[in-house]
C-alpha cells in the first residue's frame, strides 16, 4: 500500500509547490517511486501531457523531480481564470465549461469521485504520493465543500505538513492562526510545521520555534533557508512578473504583461543567456528601449487585446515594427498580431469581435474543441538576418488553444513544419521583412540550438558581441535544481520524522 504525505500552506506562494517537488526528488534519491498529486489547481501556466491532456505546470515540474512522465491523473481538476468572476473548468485534461465562482462552489462535490479515482490510479503504481494543497486550509468560508486541502486529506487519509513563509513576515502568527482556525478533526491532521525562505541566523529563531511547539503541540520538521531556484512558476504571483532589466546594457527583451497572461514559463530559458535583460512591462513607453518585444499567451485573448489598445500600445507597437523592431507573438499573442479576432460563441468572454494589431495577414476565430498536443517539427524559414542558419533545426513544443487561424494574403511564410499533424492549421507565420513572427507553439525557447542561433543573429543585427550557448539545456538545468532542492530538504528537515509520517523506511 502506498504511503502519502501532504504539503499545505498558510497562504498562496509560501512554497508548497517547490517543497512538494523537493520531496518527490528526495524520495526518488532514496529509491522510492514517488508521484505528485494536486486535486485542484488554479493556474494559467498549463502544460500538455504525452496523453494530449492539459494539466497544471506545477505538477509537471513535480513529476520531473520524481523522474516520471507527467500525467493528468496528477492534477485531475484545473481552473484557468478567464475573468474577474469565472474560470474555465478543466476536468481530466479536457475543458468542461466556464463557471462563475458560485457555480463552481456548488459543482465541487460532484468532483470528489473523479479526484478519488485519479488518486487511486497513482496509489496503485507508486510507493508514495506527495500531495500539494492550495492556498490555505483556514479559509473558513470554503471548508464545507473543500476538495483540495483538509477535505482531500480526509479523503485519502494523509498526514499534513504545514508550511509558512517567513520572508513575508508574521510567520508565527500565520502558522498559529491557520492551525487554530481549523476544526479539531482537521487540526489533528497537521503532524509537523515548516518555516520556509529563512534568511539569517537560525539560533535567533530557536526560542520562537520551541514556544510555538509548546503552544500548538506540533513539532517543527525544519526551517528551510531562502534558496534561488531556476524552476517553472505556477501562477501570476510569480516574482518573475515584477522583473525589470538588470542593466541598461545587453540585449533588452520586453514582454508585455497582459492581465490574463498565460504560460509565461515560455521565457524562463532566456534567463540562461549572458548579457540578456528581461522585463515584464505595462507601459508602452518602455518599447523604445526594446531589442525584442514579445506578446505572450493569454487566457482571455480578446479582452487582453482591448487592454493593449486602452493602455496605448497599438501605435507604439506599429511604429516599433515599421522601424524594423523584432516582434514575436506566442499563442494568444500570435492571434493579436493579426487583422481580426472573433469569438462568436463566447468561448472566452462576452466580446464577440475585436480588431487585431494588423501586423500579420491572419484572422482568428475562437471555436471548436481546445487543441492540446505535444508537437515536434523543424524550422523551415531562412534569411540572411534574424533567421540565418536556423533552417532544418529540429524543434519540440506543445499547443494549447481554441483558435482557428487562417492566412488572408500570401504575404508571409510559415516557418515551422510540424510532424505528425494532418490538420493543415496555421501554426506560425513570419512577415515579408522577417522582423514580425508568431507561433502557436509553447516551449520554443527550450530548444537550445534554435534559441542560441536566434539570439546571436539578433545581437549581430544590433552590433553586439555574440554569446556562448548555455552549457546545459533547460531540462538539464532543472534536473540540477531538483537535486539542489532535494539536498536542502535532506539537510534541513528531520528525516526520521519525515519518513515516518510518509510511511516509508529510509535506507541508511
Amino acid at each position: 500500500m502506498a504511503g502519502n504525505i501532504m504539503v499545505q500552506g498558510t497562504g498562496s506562494s509560501v512554497g508548497k509547490s517547490v517543497i512538494t517537488a523537493g520531496l518527490c526528488r528526495l524520495f526518488k534519491q532514496q529509491g522510492f517511486k514517488a508521484a505528485p498529486f494536486k486535486s485542484q489547481n488554479m493556474a494559467l501556466n498549463s502544460y500538455v501531457s504525452g496523453e494530449g491532456l492539459e494539466m497544471g505546470r506545477a505538477q509537471v515540474f513535480q513529476a520531473e523531480a520524481a523522474g516520471i512522465e507527467p500525467r493528468v491523473a496528477m492534477n485531475p481538476v484545473l481552473l484557468k481564470p478567464s475573468g474577474d468572476e469565472g474560470s474555465q473548468v478543466i476536468v481530466n485534461g479536457r475543458p468542461r465549461e466556464n463557471m462563475t465562482a458560485e457555480k463552481y462552489y456548488n459543482f465541487k462535490p460532484r468532483l470528489k469521485e473523479i479526484i478519488q479515482e485519479a488518486y487511486q490510479k497513482l496509489k496503485a503504481e507508486y510507493d508514495v504520493i506527495v500531495i500539494e494543497g492550495a492556498g490555505s486550509p483556514a479559509e473558513i468560508n470554503l471548508q464545507e465543500n473543500d476538495i483540495v486541502n483538509m477535505g482531500l486529506a480526509r479523503m485519502v487519509d494523509a498526514p499534513v505538513l504545514l508550511a509558512g513563509d517567513i520572508d513575508r513576515g508574521g510567520v508565527f502568527a500565520a502558522l498559529y492562526g491557520t492551525v487554530k482556525l481549523l476544526p479539531p478533526r482537521d487540526r489533528q491532521r497537521i503532524k509537523a510545521l515548516i518555516i520556509n525562505k529563512f534568511r539569517g541566523d537560525k539560533k535567533l529563531l530557536e526560542p520562537g520555534l520551541k514556544e510555538m511547539e509548546e503552544m500548538l503541540g506540533i513539532p517543527f520538521l525544519g526551517v528551510l533557508p531562502y534558496l534561488e531556484l531556476a524552476l517553472d512558476d505556477e501562477d501570476s504571483l510569480s516574482e518573475r512578473l515584477s522583473q525589470r532589466s538588470r542593466s541598461a546594457g545587453g540585449l533588452q527583451v520586453k514582454i508585455i504583461l497582459l492581465p490574463h497572461i498565460s504560460n509565461f514559463t515560455d521565457f524562463n530559458p532566456l534567463e540562461m543567456y549572458e548579457d540578456l535583460n528581461i522585463s515584464y512591462i505595462k507601459d508602452p513607453g518602455e518599447l523604445a528601449e526594446a531589442d525584442l518585444v514579445i506578446i505572450p499567451g493569454s487566457k482571455n485573448t480578446l479582452t487582453d487585446r482591448i487592454f493593449l489598445r486602452e493602455r496605448g500600445f497599438d501605435r507604439p507597437l506599429q511604429e516599433y515594427a515599421e522601424a524594423g523592431g523584432v516582434l514575436l507573438g506566442i499563442c494568444g499573442g500570435f492571434q493579436m498580431l493579426g487583422e481580426e479576432l472573433a469569438d462568436p460563441q463566447g468561448v472566452e468572454s462576452s466580446l464577440r469581435e475585436v480588431p487585431g494589431l494588423n501586423l500579420l495577414p491572419i484572422k482568428t476565430r475562437l471555436a471548436g474543441e481546445k487543441k492540446t498536443l505535444q508537437v515536434e517539427g523543424s524550422w523551415q524559414y531562412q534569411d540572411d538576418e534574424l533567421f540565418s542558419g536556423l533552417k532544418d533545426i529540429s524543434l519540440t513544443g506543445y499547443e494549447i488553444h481554441m483558435g482557428q487561424t487562417v492566412i488572408t494574403e500570401n504575404k508571409a511564410v510559415q516557418p515551422l513544419s510540424s510532424r505528425g499533424e494532418e490538420s493543415g492549421d496555421v501554426i506560425s507565420l513570419v512577415n515579408q521583412d522577417g522582423n514580425i513572427f508568431g507561433t502557436y507553439w509553447h516551449g520554443l525557447f527550450e530548444n537550445k540550438a534554435w534559441t542560441t542561433g536566434f539570439i546571436n543573429n539578433l545581437r549581430r543585427s544590433l552590433n553586439l558581441d555574440t554569446v556562448k550557448s548555455p552549457e546545459l539545456d533547460y531540462q538539464e538545468l532543472k534536473e540540477r535544481e531538483y537535486d539542489k532542492l532535494a539536498d536542502l530538504l535532506a539537510r534541513e528537515l528531520d528525516q526520521e520524522l519525515l519518513y515516518s509520517l510518509a510511511g516509508l523506511s529510509r535506507s541508511s
